[in-house]
């Protein structure tokens, strides 16, 4: 992820977070420390399957839903 752009402001499951720009789906995992294998994301009500999180941009103002999986029994 690129340091050197201005940060966003996103909604992130219904809270306003700024994350670092520019950014794709898979930089805003690894920003917020989540493992792309265990989370299911939403950007502006479309699901982005898994191969498409690095090539799917992150603008101002976008929704973004993440269902984060937690393994355990």
């Amino acid at each position: 992820m690129s340091t050197t752009g201005a940060a966003l402001t996103v909604s992130i499951n219904g809270e306003s977070r700024q994350v670092p720009g520019p950014a794709t789906l898979l930089d805003v995992l690894a920003h917020l420390g989540l493992d792309a294998r265990m989370v299911v994301a939403e950007l502006n009500g479309k699901i982005v399957r898994r191969p498409h999180l690095g090539g799917t941009a992150v603008a101002e103002g976008d929704a973004i839903e993440l269902v984060h999986f937690v393994g355990g029994g």
